[in-house]
């Protein structure tokens, strides 16, 4: 990337924190021509993939299957988030850019986990994500290893912590109904608000394992 492309992706980024509540305005100011397709979505998830603020997840590492999906869907409008910030940029990108787009940021390095000393690990977050309460699937089922895990499901360690207990939230409250099944809503739907944080801060705080996406 060169470093007027630099320059341009951090004027861009700052358009698009003062501009997040107006969707048509962010459409409208974004300059994309002489992008490469990922660097559109470095904007806000950043070019290494570590976004630094928890409203954008980070991307680096994350299930190719996964990026495509969501791109997808916010796309077709499947799903939503505030202020319509994703809806707008995917105009931006053409579809068939979609795989290189995921390729990129699947094959960039995971990102390093919270340090331990940031979070507090309470109550059952270990015992949910490894193994489950009651009518509560293992969060390890889904988000685990490939041989456990889904392919549409992402990976979930070392993720923004806040970015995770919105997420489960907007399941919890169906705000976000993308996922397959509805499986999200109907686990989010029996968790408390201190089941959701102490999850979010356990998660965020450990190593994502080597895996093939």
């Amino acid at each position: 990337m060169t470093a007027f492309a630099g320059i341009k992706i951090v004027a861009i980024c700052l358009g698009l924190s003062m501009l997040a509540a107006s969707t048509s305005a962010l459409a409208d100011m974004i300059d994309t021509s002489g992008m490469q397709p990922w660097e559109v979505c470095a904007l806000c998830h950043s070019l290494d993939g570590n976004s630094p603020m928890a409203k954008f997840p980070k991307l680096a590492g994350q299930r190719k299957a996964y990026i495509e999906k969501q791109f997808g869907d916010f796309h077709a409008a499947r799903r939503e988030n505030d202020g319509g910030q994703m809806q707008a940029i995917t105009t931006e990108v053409e579809l068939e850019d979609l795989p290189a787009i995921a390729d990129y940021f699947s094959e960039l390095p995971a990102p390093p986990a919270v340090s331990v000393e940031d979070v507090t690990k309470g109550g059952e977050a270990k015992a949910v994500f490894q193994d489950g309460r009651g009518t509560i699937p293992p969060c390890l089922m889904c988000h685990g290893t490939t041989d456990q895990g889904m392919p549409l499901a992402p990976w979930l360690e070392a993720q923004h912590e806040d970015y995770l207990v919105k997420q489960l939230s907007d399941f919890r409250e169906g705000k976000r109904t993308n996922d397959p099944e509805g499986v999200m809503q109907a686990i989010a739907a029996q968790l408390s608000d201190k089941d959701i944080s102490d999850l979010a801060a356990f998660i965020a705080a450990q190593e994502r394992p080597e895996r093939t996406p």
